[in-house]
């Protein structure tokens, strides 16, 4: 199981290893990872794979989304198969 954390804001010093840290913290294991910066803006989706996550899903989602209040981001994890859903015509 899959899971895409997006990632928006001005950019700064540290963004991705703090993400990855928290991913980290969590065993969710990051798979593939892309990143843009464009003028003063940031931009990230990382794949993670979230099958050995020692917490629950939503504990991962709310713990990333106060990382993004503490640093000024708009950091959201959401479940690859909603993601694939809600992006399917």
């Amino acid at each position: 199981m899959k899971a895409v954390v997006t990632v928006i804001g001005k950019d700064s010093v540290g963004i991705i290893a703090e993400v990855s840290a928290e991913c980290a913290k969590h065993n969710a294991n990051i798979v593939d990872i892309t990143q843009s910066v464009l003028k003063d803006y940031f931009a990230m989706i990382m794949l993670v794979e979230i099958e050995k996550m020692e917490t629950e899903f939503a504990v991962f989602q709310r713990e990333l989304s106060a990382l993004g209040e503490k640093k000024g981001l708009d950091i959201r994890a959401m479940h690859e198969d909603i993601f694939n859903s809600m992006h399917r015509i």
